[in-house]
């Protein structure tokens, strides 16, 4: 705790997700002072994890964010024998198709990306955070916000006070900063629950990252995705419909594992619960706006796509780069909230988020439809993959952000 009650700093930032914190030591690093704010302690809830605990809230990161990550020097804290590596890709759809395969050399790279425990991954920027000397109020929750063209200034529950040129909202789907702004929200519900879990595994993964888009007995869309963690590993993130994840998540530990080896057709051999599943709700969201005077939205704040893609972390992190480029740009008398620069933000950053949205949103509605016409044109465009150029061009898509 701070003895003054008023701090004045160049950029303030609500939220110390992985977002926020990665936005942090961007920053930090190209010479603004920085405030990161949030409600929780991310210092007490990030760990390294023992070699006993597998966090079954994964990411997967495209290379290009992971070589970014390794230039904030974050992604050398992590330890190698945590990280999962995606060399292939197999998407089946209907059962008359044959899978849909992906390898990396198929756009002449190594990986795919790489899949990354929430939490480890969040300790990792806490080590940066803490070793640029980032100023962190954790434990603070935010009680008011007032803003202009020129400031911006938070009041945390704990009397103490944060006024910044510029402010970024890195406060997730039900960001706080975003209500008391009532900047505009569109929002879709996809009455799904997204499940994770991890499992152990009989036969080796072979770095092949797994996906399987059915329909469940109530003819509800369903996307399942098998995730390679390190050795005998994986992670699955199940979408399903609301009311078969909670039938899901009452059943036994043996009776769930069996259901994920059905929906997975058995492809890797005895499996065995690591932890036990955890849901979370799916849907599609944007803000209108992205800046509001000096405030900008950045991650789960200003988009939320479907998960299928894993995309949303990369999405975030794709935000705080563009920012950083928009003000790497900026001549020496602008300031870091000049409207002409956040305008170019904007304007940057809503074509790759409607590019995703009309990706991940496009596959559900694809794979969803029960029509005769669709389900043939989803075979045809299966087997159309065999063609080198359009696989090549569909893993380039796969990979860009």
């Amino acid at each position: 705790m701070i003895k003054d009650t008023l701090l004045k700093t160049d950029i303030a930032i609500v939220g110390a997700g992985l977002v926020g914190l990665a936005a942090a030591v961007g920053l930090q690093q190209a010479g603004y002072s920085v405030v990161i704010i949030d409600s929780k302690n991310p210092i007490k809830e990030a760990t390294g994890l023992d070699a006993q605990v597998w966090d079954s809230r994964v990411y997967a990161i495209s290379p290009k964010n992971a070589a970014w990550l390794k230039d904030l020097g974050v992604w050398q804290q992590l330890n190698p024998m945590r990280i999962g590596e995606m060399q292939t890709m197999e998407i089946s759809g209907d059962a008359s198709s044959p899978p849909l395969t992906l390898l990396a050399e198929d756009a002449n790279t190594d990986y795919l990306g790489f899949i990354v425990e929430a939490k480890v991954l969040s300790w990792a920027l806490m080590q940066q955070v803490e070793a640029l000397g980032v100023y962190t109020l954790f434990d603070a929750p935010c009680a008011r916000l007032a803003i202009s063209s020129s400031s911006a200034t938070v009041h945390l529950k704990t009397g103490q006070t944060v006024e910044s040129a510029l402010l970024l909202a890195a406060d997730g789907i039900h960001s706080w900063v975003r209500q008391q702004l009532n900047m505009p929200l569109q929002k879709k519900a996809y009455d799904q629950e997204a499940i994770v879990a991890n499992f152990e595994i009989e036969k080796s993964h072979t770095n092949i990252a797994r996906q399987w888009f059915a329909q469940d007995a109530e003819g509800k869309n369903s996307i399942l995705a098998w995730l390679p963690l390190p050795d005998n590993r994986i992670s699955i993130v199940w979408s399903v419909s609301t009311q078969y994840a909670e039938n899901l998540l009452l059943l036994s530990e043996e009776e769930f594992t069996l259901q994920v080896k059905l929906a997975g057709n058995n492809a890797l051999g005895e499996m065995s619960l690591i932890n036990s599943p955890t849901s979370f709700s799916l849907a599609l969201q944007k803000s209108t706006t992205l800046t509001q005077d000096c405030v900008v939205l950045i991650g789960d704040a200003a988009h939320q796509v479907h998960p299928m893609a894993g995309q949303g972390v990369n999405l975030g992190f794709r935000d705080v780069i563009d920012l950083l480029s928009v003000l790497k740009e900026k001549n020496q008398y602008q300031s870091v909230n000049d409207s002409s620069l956040l305008k170019g933000y904007s304007r940057v950053r809503k074509v790759d988020a409607l590019n995703m949205r009309l990706l991940t949103d496009g596959l559900y509605r694809f794979f969803e439809s029960q029509n005769s016409m669709v389900k043939k044109v989803r075979t045809l465009g299966l087997s159309a993959t065999k063609y080198k150029a359009i696989k090549k061009l569909l893993v380039v898509n796969a990979i860009a952000l």
